[in-house]
């Protein structure tokens, strides 16, 4: 006899939300590396270092649970 997992309804939600969080994480650091080439102040450059930091933390706990 062959089981079969439903997918759960949460799934989607959850892959969407980490889709969105991975997109807004690359363009965080995509930014941030602009504004180093640019010559952009050192809060503007930690700012968005502070905030990539946050949000890669953030996946790392969505994905651990």
């Amino acid at each position: 006899m062959m089981t079969t997992h439903s997918p759960s309804t949460y799934e989607p939600v959850l892959d969407h939300y980490i889709d969105d969080l991975l997109l807004q994480l690359r363009g965080l650091v995509m930014v941030r590396d602009l504004l180093v080439e640019r010559g952009a102040t050192e809060a503007e450059i930690t700012a968005h270092t502070r905030e990539a930091d946050r949000v890669r933390a953030h996946l790392t706990e969505i994905l651990a649970a």
